[in-house]
């Protein structure tokens, strides 16, 4: 066979492979498959939108609604500290450094020196964190598909070599041209068992579920049963919910730079046993309300192991995120608030504009 013969045919054979490993992207992953995901778009805000529930800052209304809970003229802030030792999910950790100790100087007949830091970590999904549209997808037979039924294979932005750099329209950079200012609604779940007896009056928090029915989950009959003893107006269109539930107290922002290492890695071991948090049910109730944005002190804010429905992995993240557009911030410091005594307030706060990231770290602010 001729020498042009034969590259002719291995570069077919690599074209034909290219192209069968292209057509591959197309399909799902191996394991479960959801194909209900796939009748989830367009969502309320239309099939081009690439934001979801950040829309409501958009709305004048929806701010004054916020402002107007302000009533003391003060300030919070609820992000919690970034550290090495602090809780992570999985394998993520936060690696800082100082490189040079000094990284340069001294300059000039002032002598400055300079300091810089070093951040090696998942940036978006670490400590207090953001998940934005490009952080929860469902696996369906199209392949994995995002917020406002975006295919993961079409959305990513690919740079040399075809290595995977951003997740194209859904970049979480959309969403902070916008931000969040709404109405906080926080429902503390701590007092609320204690209220029904279900929880000593000395626990600092709820207890991790293992089975529906635990009182680690909070339903929607308890997010409402929660607003009405707390004297609050009902929870509205447009407003961010946060649920305290005394687990992340255990990493509090008053408390953390005082831990010692073993305090640390016993926050670190509770945090990746399990969590309180919302059950299906109050999510659902939450999505129909049309609020704005999830929040609270753990990991993931869905009650785990246990939930009120069995065999879901984290059942909110894909009922509010993927389907609704209805972000969520994880590990944010809610003891400060119910410190503060604050149930309602002002709550403003915008991702970082990272183009292609999945979400944001931040340190959110409360006027109250």
């Amino acid at each position: 066979m001729k020498l042009s013969t034969i590259m002719s045919v291995a570069i077919s054979l690599l074209m034909g492979s290219a192209i069968a490993q292209e057509g591959t992207q197309h399909h799902a992953l191996k394991g479960p498959i959801d194909d209900n995901a796939l009748t989830w778009a367009p969502t309320q805000w239309g099939k081009d939108d690439r934001i979801g529930s950040a829309n409501h800052t958009r709305s004048p209304g929806n701010i004054a609604r916020a402002l107007s809970t302000v009533k003391q003229n003060k300030s919070i802030t609820i992000g919690k500290h970034y550290h090495s030792e602090a809780p992570g999910f999985g394998p993520r950790k936060w690696n800082m450094f100082i490189p040079g100790t000094p990284t340069g100087g001294p300059f000039g007949k002032n002598a400055l020196v300079y300091h810089d830091e070093l951040v090696l970590t998942q940036i978006g999904q670490i400590q207090t964190q953001f998940d934005g549209p490009g952080h929860i997808y469902v696996n369906t037979s199209k392949g994995p598909m995002g917020y406002n039924g975006v295919i993961s294979w079409d959305a990513y932005e690919r740079g040399a070599g075809g290595q995977v750099v951003g997740m194209g329209p859904h970049g979480v950079e959309n969403i902070a041209e916008v931000g969040f200012v709404c109405r906080l609604v926080v429902l503390d779940a701590v007092a609320y068992r204690k209220s029904q007896g279900k929880l000593s009056s000395t626990a600092e928090m709820l207890p991790i579920p293992r089975k529906p029915g635990d009182i680690g989950i909070i339903t929607a009959d308890d997010v409402q049963a929660i607003v009405k003893a707390q004297g609050m107006k009902e929870i509205g269109a447009g407003d961010c919910v946060a649920l305290h539930t005394g687990q992340g107290n255990t990493w509090g922002a008053s408390r953390y730079k005082s831990m010692t290492s073993e305090q640390r890695a016993a926050a670190r071991a509770m945090f990746a046993d399990g969590e309180p948090g919302f059950g299906i049910s109050a999510c659902q109730y939450m999505a129909s309300r049309n609020i704005a944005l999830t929040m609270g002190d753990t990991s993931a804010n869905d009650a785990q192991p246990g939930n009120e429905i069995e065999g879901y992995a984290v059942p909110c993240h894909t009922e509010m995120q993927t389907r609704r557009g209805i972000w969520n911030l994880e590990n944010v410091d809610t003891e400060s608030l119910i410190n503060a005594g604050v149930k309602e307030g002002a709550f403003i706060w915008a991702p970082l504009k990272i183009i292609g990231a999945t979400g944001s770290p931040g340190n959110p602010m409360v006027l109250y």
